[in-house]
């Protein structure tokens, strides 16, 4: 069988670029590997009427100290020490706006109390780096097309906002860069006739060395494979819901699950319990609820009832489409980085069909009109975020699970539907008629499953699960979901309930 191609990102120390920067670093100490590497800022591009307009004459500083020999540590450890006891952009960000109202007063700050929270870190950090002299900040790259980009803080949901990091493009060009990547390092204060932040030196590319960006392999070129490490869902004894999962729908690192919900089933409740199984069962999975056209209040809600370490990003139903389209690739691209370091990320999802929706209002008319006013150029996107969901062989892993909403009235609903149908490699199905007669979890056992899920279950777990199934398969979905809760109920674990299993 013949080799998978593999395609290296391009090195940073390509010719043309040594060519732009010979300026700069004929006046530079050499740079030591593995230290934090100082670029200047092109001039950013002029009279584009977007936030390109604001950054008109954002230029860094060029000048670099000496940088010591890096140390035997991580990078990681390193990026943390040199920042300690400094001004940090992002601990500022994580403060309620009455800490910043406080804080404004000590440093002596007037007029404060109309500033939205925002302009109040900016007005804050242009004292403090007036005293101090330095400030260290991170965030996601989002490259624009004109070339630059800026860092977007998660707390903002990676909205525009004014205390954005502006990225040069000879900083992007030369360490590769592309959206999605954490950058973390000194940055510097706007200056009279500027608006945002400047990324002064880059201290680290997804915490580690910026130097090994360049020996990472492309997302798209590595090699996919079926689920094989397991994500164990069940936490405890009482907690039936994701018990149930684990039977008839067991998922791994990688999967690519629908949740096929009506309205009004419990899929977010769904979503909430399979966040908090899977942060505390594996505590190495970087794990990111994405809720797309969502209620104010469904945000609060999942943002209060899941662990601190879930990242909880949301577009709200009264934003535009737009804006759900952007804060999703920037969700998927930011996975998609993660990955290629070898870590394991999984994306809840709420919804794709508001998602698929969204890019519908957006997508230029291709004048191919399916059932339902759905333009068939619209689900390339869509499709393409839910595709992206792969183990990898290289290391690390994607894994998505999406709600698609069912029975809701709308035929273009149902279309989006039919276009994800056997797209994914599981599939879990919620039933009206148990939710009717107050049954939870809605489960409709029989159209639920998972592709290849011998490659996730012991051989002898695998046995009794189908004979689990061959005896729930004789009953209607309330009395076999009543039947499960009613014998899980009497066991610790499924495990006990597997080996003790009696329904005959």
């Amino acid at each position: 069988m013949a080799k998978a191609r593999t395609t290296k990102r391009k090195s940073t120390k390509r010719k043309p670029v040594e060519e732009e920067l010979a300026a700069e670093q004929a006046e530079q100490p050499e740079k030591t590997p593995g230290s934090p590497v100082a670029v200047e800022d092109d001039d950013p591009p002029v009279g584009v009427e977007t936030e390109a307009a604001d950054v008109t004459e954002a230029r860094e500083a060029t000048e670099e100290e000496g940088v010591e020999p890096a140390e035997e540590e991580s990078t990681h450890a390193k990026y943390e020490r040199i920042k300690k006891g400094n001004l940090y952009l992002t601990d500022l960000q994580r403060l309620t706006v009455a800490e910043l109202h406080d804080m404004a007063k000590k440093e002596g700050i007037t007029e404060y109390t109309a500033l939205k929270k925002q302009d109040l870190i900016f007005r804050i950090l242009k004292e403090r780096i007036r005293q101090s002299g330095l400030m260290y900040g991170e965030g996601v790259l989002e490259v624009l097309p004109d070339g630059y980009g800026f860092l977007r803080n998660p707390n903002y949901n990676y909205l525009s906002s004014s205390d954005d990091i502006y990225v040069s493009p000879s900083q992007i060009r030369r360490f590769g860069l592309r959206t999605g990547n954490i950058v973390s390092g000194q940055i510097r204060p706007p200056k009279d006739s500027e608006k945002y932040f400047a990324l002064l030196r880059v201290e680290a590319i997804n915490f580690e060395n910026p130097d090994l960006l360049a020996d990472k392999i492309v997302f798209s070129d590595l090699t996919p494979l079926h689920p094989e490490q397991r994500l164990i869902l069940e936490t405890s004894g009482d907690e039936l819901n994701m018990r149930i999962i684990d039977l008839v729908t067991p998922v791994g690192k990688g999967q690519r699950g629908l949740i096929v919900a009506p309205p009004r089933t419990g899929k977010t409740i769904l979503l909430q319990k399979m966040a908090n199984a899977i942060s505390t069962n594996h505590p190495e999975v970087k794990l990111i609820v994405l809720l797309i056209d969502e209620r104010p209040e469904e945000v609060t809600e999942m943002e209060r009832k899941t662990a601190e370490n879930v990242e909880v990003i949301s577009s709200t139903f009264d934003e535009p489409a737009a804006r759900h389209c952007q804060v999703a690739e920037i969700v998927i691209e930011k996975a998609k980085r993660m990955v290629e370091y070898g870590q394991d990320v999984v994306i809840l999802l709420d919804s794709i069909t508001r998602l698929a929706r969204a890019y519908n209002n957006e997508t230029p008319h291709s004048g191919r009109i399916l059932t339902g006013g759905v333009d068939a150029g619209a689900m390339q996107m869509p499709k393409k975020f839910f595709g992206a969901a792969r183990k990898i062989e290289e290391g690390g892993s994607l894994s998505i699970f999406a709600t698609a909403l069912i029975d809701t009235g709308s035929k273009m609903d149902e279309v989006i539907f039919e276009e994800f149908k056997a797209t994914g490699n599981m599939e879990l199905h919620l039933d009206r008629r148990l939710v009717d007669r107050r049954v939870w979890p809605a489960i409709e056992i029989s159209r639920s499953g998972t592709r290849r899920e011998e490659l996730l279950l012991d051989p002898k777990e695998l046995e009794l699960v189908y004979r689990l199934r061959r005896v729930l398969s004789d009953l209607n979905p309330v009395e076999a979901v009543e039947l499960l809760k009613n014998r899980l109920a009497k066991t610790r674990s499924n495990a006990e309930f597997l080996m003790t299993m009696n329904l005959d």
